[in-house]
């Protein structure tokens, strides 16, 4: 048996013809940095986001550390993050100068909890960056009001978040600037690094637009100290592709995650199963259970030929490259826990619907 966690070249396949003509109208064109195809995307990603403007950029990483510099965070500042969360969220901060300032999640949902947040508000506090993890909506209405509240600003990071609806409107503009990562596990997944930021500010977008190209909008004047991250012509032609099926793929990934819920309804009442809140319209980005002999699974899941991640093993507390923040162990004890018992199962728009009920009797045997 092989049941891979994600096929990304099964992703390829369906839409090879699509995928290289497009690659090679790029290479046709004889423009290879910015220029048209990165436009064309950019509108795109914008229509579908339900945003006024989209700027494409190198990475997820870049994307959330220039919508902090367009946000105007810098040294002394403090940004309100979650405790759970990929470590991209902690450096895009650390980039800036600033310091993130961890609160922990609902573990119902993971995402971090609205109720925690005020408590972690101080005087130097500029932004609060929730994160829509796993491909769930975190609550947001509750985070905006406390933004408006001390006056501060809301970044989304939404970098699993491709297409998620809260409460009935996509992802893409709630807040003042909402950060996207394409990279290729991604359910809009470019064939290498990508990224992009989208936004109803007009300041906000243009800033970016400025501070990706080295600070510059006019060749060799630089207005401001910039960066080279720019979303590649080659990229942004694929994933204009596969932004036409990303509906559709989402969909794939729904009824997954649907059987998943009616083969392990059994475990329901042992907290293994993600909670999905009336207000979230998830993508299932990923599809996280819960289990107390988490590594006995995992291995037990491997034997079997069944590949599965662990997002994420080590919090970000916990980290030696945030060692010098001197958080001990046990100082945010809920994400300490989720961190100890998660497991991510297969999941993706080509995993055959077959595959669950095996992984399933792998699972009810030990949990």
């Amino acid at each position: 048996m092989n049941i891979p966690f994600l096929d990304l070249h099964a992703a390829y396949l369906e839409l090879k013809p699509e995928i290289d003509e497009a690659i090679a109208r790029v290479l046709d064109s004889g423009w290879y940095i910015l220029g048209e195809e990165v436009e064309a995307f950019e509108s795109e990603w914008a229509n579908y986001c339900e945003a006024k403007y989209a700027v494409g950029v190198g990475n997820g990483l870049d994307a959330l550390h220039l919508a902090l510099l367009a946000l105007e965070v810098g040294p002394g500042d403090e940004v309100i993050v979650p405790s759970n969360t990929y470590i991209a969220t902690w450096l895009a901060v650390s980039q800036c100068g600033a310091v993130p300032v961890p609160v922990e999640p609902d573990e119902r949902t993971y995402n971090i909890d609205p109720e925690r947040i005020e408590a972690a508000i101080t005087s130097r506090t500029k932004v609060i960056l929730p994160v829509h993890l796993y491909g769930q909506p975190a609550d947001l209405d509750p985070i905006l009001s406390l933004a408006q509240k001390h006056g501060l600003r809301v970044l989304e990071d939404a970098a699993q978040a491709h297409g998620a609806r809260y409460k009935g409107k996509r992802i893409g503009s709630h807040s003042d600037v909402v950060a996207w990562s394409f990279y290729p596990g991604k359910n809009l997944g470019a064939m290498g690094d990508g990224g992009a930021i989208t936004t109803n500010d007009p300041l906000i977008a243009d800033r970016i637009r400025v501070l990706r190209n080295y600070g510059s909008r006019e060749k060799y004047v630089h207005e401001v100290q910039g960066v080279n991250s720019r979303l590649d012509p080659i990229q942004a032609a694929i994933m204009r592709v596969k932004l036409k099926v990303l509906d559709e793929w989402n969909d794939r990934r729904r009824a997954i995650a649907e059987k998943y819920y009616t083969v392990l309804a059994g475990l329901a009442d042992k907290k293994t199963l993600p909670l999905v809140p009336d207000y979230a319209d998830p993508v299932w980005h990923l599809f996280v259970i819960r289990c107390a002999n988490r590594d006995q699974l995992q291995a037990k899941l491997t034997e079997a030929g069944i590949g599965t991640m662990i997002h994420y093993p080590i919090p970000g507390h916990r980290q030696t490259a945030y060692s010098a923040l001197r958080f001990d162990k046990g100082s945010f004890p809920v994400s300490e826990m989720i961190a100890n018992e998660v497991i991510s199962l297969p999941i993706g728009p080509h995993l055959d619907s077959s595959c669950i009920d095996t992984i399933s009797d792998i699972i009810q045997m030990l949990v």
